[in-house]
């Protein structure tokens, strides 16, 4: 049996098998070879940081991103967040500027997302670390399969799940989900090359809390308060 890695013990029950399985060990060996020559994002304490802020138990609505983000500071085990003191990348711009939008909450100042974590939003990438400065590097790897198994648990275990599949590649893990049990909410992806074609306008926030208050459950606050830069 392999060691498994640190991860919130709802997570870690609900994913023992995966962990235990022969892709996860080449997968560590792989992360392992590429740490000695490269530098990997996030650090290793943050790769689950998107299961440790948002237990198995607790999860209400998924986004799926694709990859971490690839420069200096700023992947932190969350899809499209950053750290305070980092400035939003576009797409998450893009995101801020359809809730103000939506529900008329103001651009926030910082792109944390830890508040819409601790309130059940799993912020999921496919893939969970990257070389430095090369996108899409550890694609392929191993990273898949694992949160493939996330998707198909979470859909599997769970009930009335709504989840955000921004993009192609997100909506390509629509067949992962049980379209009868959960809701799927797609749109185009939020970067500035595509937010055009559908992203914009899509009011996914809004119908988010729309389907929560229809099953008389607490809505997401999407808003983000404080700062510090």
């Amino acid at each position: 049996m392999q060691v498994h890695p640190q991860i919130e013990a709802s997570w870690g029950e609900q994913l023992s098998e995966e962990f235990d399985a022969p892709y996860f060990g080449g997968l560590k060996g792989f992360l392992l070879a590429e740490k000695e020559k490269h530098i990997v994002y996030p650090p290793g304490s943050l790769i689950f940081n998107a299961f440790n802020l948002t237990p198995f138990n607790s999860v209400r609505v998924v986004i799926i991103g694709q990859d971490p983000y690839h420069g200096k500071g700023q992947a932190h085990g969350l899809c499209f967040s950053v750290p305070y003191g980092i400035t939003p990348p576009p797409s998450l711009v893009n995101i801020f500027k359809e809730i103000n939008k939506d529900l008329g909450l103001p651009v926030p100042a910082h792109g944390n997302l830890e508040h819409w974590a601790k309130q059940g939003v799993l912020l999921l990438n496919a893939t969970l670390t990257v070389r430095a400065n090369q996108a899409g590097s550890h694609q392929g790897f191993g990273w898949e399969i694992f949160t493939n198994a996330v998707i198909k648990k979470l859909s599997d275990k769970k009930a009335g799940l709504i989840f955000m599949l921004w993009g192609k590649f997100a909506q390509a893990k629509e067949e992962l989900i049980d379209t009868k049990k959960h809701y799927i909410l797609k749109a185009a992806h939020p970067s500035p090359f595509s937010a055009y074609n559908g992203f914009f306008g899509c009011r996914h926030f809004s119908k988010t809390n729309q389907i929560l208050r229809n099953h008389a459950l607490p809505e997401i606050d999407w808003g983000l308060k404080g700062s510090l830069f």
